[in-house]
């Protein structure tokens, strides 16, 4: 009865200022306004994730809300939750017995990493999953990579939450590691994706684990990239498999907390940030981090089902170098497979000369590419077409003549309403710079570089051709590529005192993307080594610069953005942070003093928070 009082003598007045939780309007949003959080400016501030953003809704009915933001942490990576007995962080084995860290005696190896988040209801219970990508520091501060090896196990935590009914506070009561055992593990996991048939559709940056090079490693006796997998997590019972990695893996959260695991051998291998499904099912857009790589497209052969398809990469034509730069996209087939025969190859031992000769040199009938990691150019034919295409997709896009030129391609996110995909470029350089061509398909892309990135505007169509001439079988194939006004990082000349080598009030190395349709927001949090604190930013149509509302810890990267406009009645922004403390203080007092705040708030760094923002506006639709 008290809250309906407040509601009523509120609304009669024509303003209503909402609660956290949101319970106080009962309207549809007519528009959003965001406003800007100051910057933190004491070493206290700098140190934590910070926030004095406001915003303004309007209402259908008249009314208008005007709500603070804040960041409530959920837990954070050394957190023990309920009566899992390992932090939430913990990298574990293929029998899920968690890796034990060999600088502190009882202690696991764990990920500071947060990464890919989501909220979900199931059988009517609240549950949230999140990807742990790597393991940054081992207990003594000394580096993970550098001790174990460079690509270890990442891993995947369900914790089931309480949600109070009237704040809409989370509250976590139990958690639980997700067992990739059965598919060969998991690495790299950063971005993920809710599909819209409820599963989590997480991720791998398969950025070193080369088929070729494992290869070549292995008849050499060296050791291989892989070699801290296969240790660690198989206990050498058997090698790891490069082919195993960078697969999509889909996660299904099954009444009362089991989970299924399945990857997506179909969707074509590569270094996924996360993918974007479309609202038909069936379209799946691949952004792959990294240098010289491709742009990929999977249609699925029926919706809801990521089994089996048709992949396409994409071919840029560059209309202008300004801003940016502005392309038109054609798409190349590569072909059509499904999860079964593909993963029969890798299960029966398929190596990279199985699928790809290599002249060394110029010759006929090969094909010259530059792909990857790989530092100079390949000449290649193929011997197994479907499995170059699915296994090696980053080169047999290069053999078939797609842009194989893509750098530190990010987040995704879909405007239904405009009819548009975002794609964050997290740094406009190497391989997109003018004169670094992909080899004799040439410099697709030609644009000057920009560190600090940007985010591209990609408009959707249907009845779109092939480059055979065949009609694509989906209403939502990218047609075109460039930057939106307010979108595109500045560098600096040179860093300023406090270390940042991009402006400001400009987004700076953009990595996590998320459209709100309710309200009509594109969400762009940073990975910046530009910015001493990176932040999560809005941005609407018609804006000249985006709106910051969160500034991340000093030094860390801004993680797993997803907005959820209604979970029980309640709105809640995820988003986490990783690598705390990840910059160099050198001999600036202030750059000391915030290092000594990180220290001492975060564990010496070994802490990273798995979190939400509260205060966005409820979103109650009519009827409701």
């Amino acid at each position: 009865m008290k809250t309906r009082r407040i509601v009523r003598s509120v609304l009669m007045s024509g303003v209503a200022f909402a609660a956290i939780g949101g319970s106080a309007l009962a309207g549809e949003i007519a528009s959003v306004e965001w406003v800007a959080s100051a910057a933190p400016q004491s070493p206290k501030e700098m140190a934590r994730m910070f926030t004095s953003a406001k915003v303004r809704a309007s209402y259908k009915n008249g009314s208008v809300s005007e709500t603070k933001l804040a960041y409530n942490l959920l837990f954070g990576s050394q957190t023990k939750v309920g009566e899992n007995t390992a932090p939430a962080g913990t990298l574990y084995d293929e029998y899920m017995k968690p890796i034990a860290d060999p600088t502190a005696e009882g202690a696991y190896v764990v990920n500071q990493t947060p990464d890919g988040s989501a909220l979900m209801q199931v059988a009517g219970r609240l549950y949230h999953l999140s990807n742990y990508e790597y393991s940054w520091l081992l207990a003594d501060g000394s580096s993970s990579r550098k001790a174990l090896g460079s690509i270890l196990p990442s891993s995947v935590v369900l914790t089931e939450l309480s949600q109070d009914p009237v704040t809409g506070a989370l509250t976590p009561l139990s958690q639980q590691p997700v067992d990739f055992g059965a598919v060969g593990g998991l690495t790299v996991a950063c971005n993920a994706t809710v599909t819209p048939w409820g599963t989590f559709l997480t991720s791998s940056e398969n950025y070193s684990a080369d088929g070729r090079s494992v290869e070549a490693d292995r008849k050499a006796g060296r050791p291989d990239v892989l070699a801290a997998m296969t240790k660690l997590y198989f206990g050498d019972r058997r090698a790891a498999s490069p082919y195993e990695q960078g697969i999509l893996p889909e996660i299904t959260v099954l009444p009362g907390g089991e989970t299924r695991v399945t990857k997506h051998y179909a969707v074509g291998r590569g270094t996924y940030e996360m993918a974007q499904v479309m609202p038909d099912q069936r379209t799946v857009y691949g952004p792959h981090d990294g240098t010289n790589q491709a742009f990929t497209m999977f249609i699925a052969d029926r919706a809801g089902d990521l089994s089996s398809g048709t992949l396409y990469a994409a071919k840029l034509d560059q209309k202008s170098g300004k801003d940016g730069g502005n392309f038109g996209i054609e798409w190349i087939k590569l072909g059509h497979a499904n999860d079964a025969e593909l993963k029969a190859m890798v299960d029966g031992g398929i190596q990279w000369s199985d699928i790809f000769h290599d002249a060394g040199k110029p010759a006929e009938g090969h094909k010259e590419i530059l792909v990857g990691s790989v530092k100079t150019p390949e000449y290649l034919t193929v011997k197994n077409d479907k499995a170059a295409a699915f296994l090696e997709t980053m080169r047999y896009a290069g053999i078939k003549g797609a842009t194989t030129e893509f750098r530190k391609a990010e987040g995704m996110a879909f405007d239904p309403d405009g009819g548009r995909m975002f794609l964050a470029i997290s740094d406009i350089g190497k391989g997109m710079t003018e004169g670094t061509g992909s080899g004799e398909a040439g410099d697709h892309i030609r644009l000057s570089g920009v560190k600090a990135g940007g985010v591209y505007e990609l408009p959707v169509k249907g009845g779109q051709k092939d480059s055979e001439g065949n009609v694509i079988d989906s209403a939502y194939v990218a047609v075109s590529m460039s930057v939106p006004q307010g979108l595109l990082g500045a560098d600096l000349a040179g860093p300023d005192d406090m270390g940042n080598k991009a402006e400001l009030g400009k987004v700076a190395n953009p990595d996590n993307l998320y459209w709100s349709a309710e309200y009509k927001t594109l969400f762009v949090g940073e990975d910046s080594g530009m910015h001493l604190n990176n932040v999560l930013w809005a941005w609407q149509d018609g804006m000249t610069a985006p709106v910051p509302l969160l500034y991340a810890a000093a030094g860390a990267e801004l993680t797993g953005l997803r907005v959820q406009e209604n979970i029980g009645g309640h709105p809640y922004a995820l988003t986490n942070a990783q690598h705390v403390g990840d910059f160099d203080p050198g001999d600036n007092a202030t750059l000391r003093a915030v290092m000594d705040e990180v220290t001492a708030n975060w564990m010496d760094r070994q802490q990273a928070p798995t979190g939400y923002i509260t205060g966005m506006p409820p979103v109650i639709k009519s009827g409701s």
